[in-house]
């Protein structure tokens, strides 16, 4: 942190003043509140055993110490609080120093850095990407991009769960009612062509369940998925030739969304590879008696030491569970690049199987299940009656980026503002635009919580949105354009506006930010720092002419060059462009 000078020398001053040596857990600094005056505050109370006198004095002695330094132009007492300001002077060269320092704010990887897992998506292959993959991805990618800033060698991965009777079930259909159908000759993305036929196998299914009264009879239709899946078991060339290529169509439709995010992988690790290699430890386990046989013959893991319940790993027929192949996964992985850190992005509906595989793991003597971590994020919900897909229940990817793009363009079309540009102008700026709405309005919402997405709120040129900080940036491009040029400067001819103060200090707080958001798992930090950074240069904008020709005019174009620059690049850490013009 920039200030950390500052803070060292205010801790001589006051070792010096008692003549002791302090420890540095005594010394607490914190932005000052709002209500009061003041930059930066020191609390009183823990040098009370150090003074021998009461608070009031104390505080006295501090702030007769402190207030000698250069980098302090005043201070006040607030009970057992003492508030500081800090000098234009020194404001100045924090400016300066965020400009000057390499790489401000990040780290770059080394043959020494961390190497990091981020596994993320982690798509079937019987249906297209939906709304919530959008916040997966989004998430999974805004978290690597931020390990990658903070130093990290990150590798992101997906598991594609590309097997099994969810799988089976979209084959079945489409051997019945495809009629030799392909994605090219229906003009449609493979992984919707895919989709249609699962949602048709589930119609199908569930009227052939209302004609049936006894539940105990499996309806034909669920029998032949099943003979279908035992098939794939077997390795039937046909079922398996006919399994490839419908896995091919989904790959090229969803590597297609994936473009549309801006979303890439390192490696794509499968199902169908990993629940061998799952099946193959559980069974050497089993005869290390780490694991243990029920009278079915299905395989099961005893975690009561770890106060989780027993866990099935095979069942009675032999055939996987998601936790076997995740073991399996969770060991290739550590093969393939023994990792130092693996952390797996998922809803929170998951946060209980994470916690019992990374036990599994430590059970079986994997010391390297302590460096797995997991991001559970909370589920997504759309205003009722908008965005409802063709089944009614989940809304495509595909069609909500496409409907964030149009709304985007009708906003633009209606504006003045935009009455210069060409019609590809106008169209890659509601691309950016829309797609900058919408990764902007997930992304600053605590992964944690549960979220309403309003597409509506979501494309306003106003507010905590992604367009506004678009606006902010590209408005500050126009600035600096209309500047006749621009070098840094740092030099002061007339006193500091306290929003520039505000906005030194924001800029200061970057590197911490991005500490703070890899350490809590949590992008929404940076991009309510981002807004928090855009809010108040567009205070100063309102306030104070930028080109004026004042005495300070080079000192505020130097502050608005370093607000873009933080912008810009939080918002790529976000996954986010944003357009030099609009």
């Amino acid at each position: 942190m920039i200030l950390d000078a500052l803070n060292k020398k205010i801790e001589t001053s006051i070792c010096s003043l008692y003549n002791e040596k302090i420890p540095s857990k005594f010394f607490q600094f914190s932005r000052t509140k709002t209500d009061f005056e003041g930059d930066y505050t020191i609390i009183i109370f823990p040098f009370l055993s150090f003074s021998k006198k009461n608070l009031e004095l104390t505080a006295i002695d501090i702030s007769e110490s402190i207030k000698k330094l250069d980098e302090i132009s005043s201070v006040n007492i607030v009970g057992g609080f003492l508030n500081f300001n800090l000098s234009d002077e020194f404001f100045s060269k924090l400016l300066e120093l965020s400009f000057e320092a390499k790489n401000f704010g990040m780290k770059l990887v080394t043959k020494s850095s961390e190497t990091t897992l981020i596994e993320f998506s982690s798509p079937n292959t019987n249906k297209p990407l939906h709304l919530g993959h959008i916040r997966n991805n989004l998430l999974g990618n805004a978290i690597s991009n931020i390990f990658n800033a903070s130093g990290h060698n990150v590798k992101k991965v997906q598991v594609i769960n590309d097997r099994g009777i969810h799988v089976c079930k979209s084959m079945l259909a489409w051997l019945k009612y495809g009629n030799g159908k392909t994605p090219s000759s229906e003009n449609i993305k493979g992984d919707l062509f895919v989709g249609s036929f699962y949602v048709l196998f589930e119609k199908i299914l569930k009227e052939e369940k209302n004609k049936i009264n006894d539940k105990n009879i499996v309806p034909n239709i669920l029998k032949e998925a099943q003979e279908l899946l035992v098939k794939w078991e077997k390795r039937d060339p046909e079922v398996i030739d006919l399994w490839r290529k419908m896995n091919e169509w989904v790959y090229e439709g969803m590597n297609e969304t994936y473009k549309k995010l801006g979303i890439t992988f390192d490696k794509n690790y499968y199902e169908s590879d990993t629940y061998l290699d799952g099946k193959s430890i559980v069974n050497e386990f089993l005869l290390k008696n780490t694991f243990f046989k029920k009278n079915d013959n299905s395989i099961w893991v005893d975690l009561n030491e770890y106060n989780l319940d027993e866990k099935l790993l095979l069942r009675s027929d032999g055939t996987a569970v998601y936790m076997t192949q995740d073991i399996g996964t969770a060991f290739k992985r550590y093969e393939d690049f023994s990792f130092d850190n693996m952390i797996y992005v998922t809803g929170s509906e998951q946060i209980y199987h994470f916690q019992t595989l990374f036990k599994i793991l430590e059970k079986i003597g994997c010391n390297w299940s302590k460096k797995c971590s997991h991001l559970s994020y909370g589920m997504v919900d759309l205003p009722s009656g908008k965005m409802k897909s063709r089944e009614g229940a989940v809304v495509d990817a595909d069609d909500l980026i496409l409907k964030m793009r149009n709304e985007s363009l009708k906003l633009i079309q209606s504006s003045n503002k935009f009455d210069d540009f060409d019609k590809e102008e106008i169209r890659e700026l509601s691309k950016i635009v829309g797609d900058g709405a919408l990764k902007y309005f997930i992304l600053k919402v605590d992964a944690k919580k549960n979220m309403l997405f309003n597409p509506a709120e979501s494309i306003d040129f106003n507010g905590n949105t992604g367009p506004f900080i678009q606006y902010t940036y590209a408005r500050i491009q126009s600035i600096l354009k209309r500047a006749e040029s621009f070098k840094p400067c740092y030099v002061l001819n007339d006193s500091m506006h306290n929003l520039e103060k505000d906005l030194i200090k924001i800029i200061i707080d970057f590197p911490d930010c991005i500490k703070q958001c890899k350490l809590s798992l949590n992008p929404s930090l940076l991009a309510n720092y981002i807004y928090l950074l855009a809010k108040t240069y567009n205070k100063l904008y309102q306030k104070v002419p930028i080109l004026d020709g004042s005495k300070n005019e080079k000192f505020r174009l130097t502050i608005s060059k370093k607000v873009s620059i933080l912008i810009k690049k939080g918002m790529n850490i976000l996954g986010i462009d944003v357009p030099n013009r609009m």
